[in-house]
């Protein structure tokens, strides 16, 4: 009997990922398309929804004629997206109402500013799990309602909006299903996750309408149908929906509490399984619904950071420093292992678990001997400093010492990066065999729904490497002392 095949679609910030699976869980395709990254001159940052709608409808062609599949055998869809930038569209026409804003960009700062009432803060986070920030759907909504033709189809009742999951769910369906996963729906600063539902008291704050809001279901639930505008001759049908970091939570097996991962992207997300009861962070974290799955709601606590992967484009489109990503392994081995420079890459302020919007980069602890191969390993070891910041807050948090974190990511190819991550944290790390851990998440769920594949998919996902801490104990210590006073010192220049 032929083999079932699965896709996962990643749309994430830079470009869209499709793979394709076989029954035996082994990726057989994998194609891949970027997308334009749209910078005003005030620096905020959107997307084209419409050009990364029509990128996933090639990509899922191009996976399966490229693997030379039988397109009749692909038995569902999963989708993982780039999380909190916010679409607007027509529900009539599909059409987006506006460019979307990307997760990236603070420009909601002005919705976020003038609420200053400390009680009603407190009341945000009690209810999303999540501190008041422009970061999030919320004000990223309600800037596009008073900025945008979003407000005219409001006024119409023709608005919709939601997370990039939501909007390909739409138009996927030809405008038949209007829903996201409570992973995505965690994330709006909208969706009490006590009660699992849109808080009206907060859409009203907001100025948003809880009827432009898609219906919020399990990962694991119904989204609809697709034939890809005619190319599959049967529906297909979407088995699964996640946020990218929870897809790849899933992906990486961490299915009990206490596991956890660290995603290195253009920004980077360290997320760990608590369990069905949410913990409440005393150290700059956040809580957010991992996934609903089988019937059951797990929880995360979770830290995400702006600028990891994006610092090493910086030193190559900003700075001409590098000529690929990949060179700047070598140089960082070549480099003064003595220098003391610390690059802070707050160059839209700092995340978890700082929350300082107003910190701007800086480049501390130079010498005169402070080179372009310093500044590069600066530049890859302000990633794993970062990383670190959110894993100590986590072992505080959950009351627990990691002793393994599973990572993935293109960076996870960086040898120097990937040890110095091991040496600074005291954690070993562990890189599996497929590295497109989002789209092998979300296609692994949607498997599991169709029948396709075993409950404990993911945790057959083999290992590619394996770092364990090798640096001395007093050195990690003054290393990692050295970033928290330049962190320090670039909060405190404000």
């Amino acid at each position: 009997m032929p083999e079932s095949l699965v896709v996962g679609l990643d749309q994430s910030t830079q470009g869209t990922k499709a793979i394709l699976v076989n029954s035996a869980g082994r990726v057989v395709g994998r194609a891949f398309a970027p997308h334009r990254q749209l910078v005003s001159r005030e620096g905020w940052v959107s997307h084209d929804g419409e050009e990364i709608y029509q990128n996933c409808v090639g990509l899922v062609r191009r996976v399966v004629e490229e693997a030379g599949a039988d397109k009749s055998r692909v038995a569902a869809i999963g989708i993982s997206n780039q999380r909190e930038t916010t679409v607007s569209w027509d529900r009539e026409t599909g059409a987006p109402a506006a460019p979307a804003v990307v997760w990236q960009c603070a420009r909601g700062a002005e919705i976020t500013d003038g609420m200053t009432d400390g009680a009603f803060r407190e009341e945000v986070r009690e209810r999303t799990g999540i501190p008041l920030s422009p970061y999030f759907p919320a004000a990223k909504a309600a800037w596009l309602l008073r900025h945008t033709p979003a407000w005219e189809l409001a006024a119409k009742g023709r608005l919709c909006l939601g997370t990039v999951d939501a909007f390909l769910i739409f138009r996927l369906t030809g405008g038949r299903v209007f829903r996201t996963d409570y992973s995505n729906a965690s994330r709006t600063q909208l969706f009490n996750i006590a009660e699992l539902r849109w808080d009206g008291e907060l859409c009203r704050a907001f100025g948003v309408p809880v009827e432009a809001l898609p219906e919020a279901q399990f990962s694991d639930g119904d989204f609809g149908t697709t034939t890809l505008e005619g190319y599959f001759d049967a529906p297909v049908p979407v088995l699964a929906a996640m946020g990218d970091s929870h897809a790849s939570l899933f992906g990486q097996g961490c299915l009990r509490p206490g596991m956890a991962k660290a995603t290195y992207g253009t920004g980077s997300s360290v997320m760990m399984n608590v369990g069905e009861r949410p913990v409440r962070s005393a150290s700059g974290l956040v809580t957010s619904l991992a996934w609903g799955w089988r019937g059951r709601v797990s929880r995360v606590l979770e830290g995400n950071i702006n600028y990891t992967g994006a610092v090493i484009t910086w030193l190559k489109d900003d700075l001409g420093l590098i000529e690929s990503a990949a060179g700047t392994e070598e140089l960082a081995l070549e480099a003064n292992p003595e220098d003391t420079a610390y690059l802070v890459p707050a160059f839209t302020g700092l995340g978890a678990p700082y929350w300082d919007d107003a910190a701007r980069a800086s480049l501390v602890g130079m010498s005169r001997l402070t080179g372009k191969r310093e500044i590069v390993k600066a530049a890859l070891e302000c990633i794993a400093f970062q990383v670190t910041d959110i894993v100590r807050a986590m072992e505080r948090d959950a009351g627990v010492e990691l002793a393994e974190l599973r990572v993935d990511g293109g960076p996870t190819a960086n040898r120097y990066l990937m040890q110095f991550q091991s040496d600074i944290s005291g954690a070993r790390l562990r890189v599996p065999e497929v590295r497109e851990l989002s789209a092998f998440g979300a296609a692994a769920m949607a498997g599991i729904a169709a029948g396709v594949f075993p409950e404990d998919m993911t945790e057959r996902n083999g290992v590619s490497a394996e770092y364990a801490p090798q640096m001395a104990e007093d050195t990690r210590r003054t290393k990692y002392s050295g970033w928290k006073n330049a962190v320090q010192m670039t909060i405190g220049r404000k």
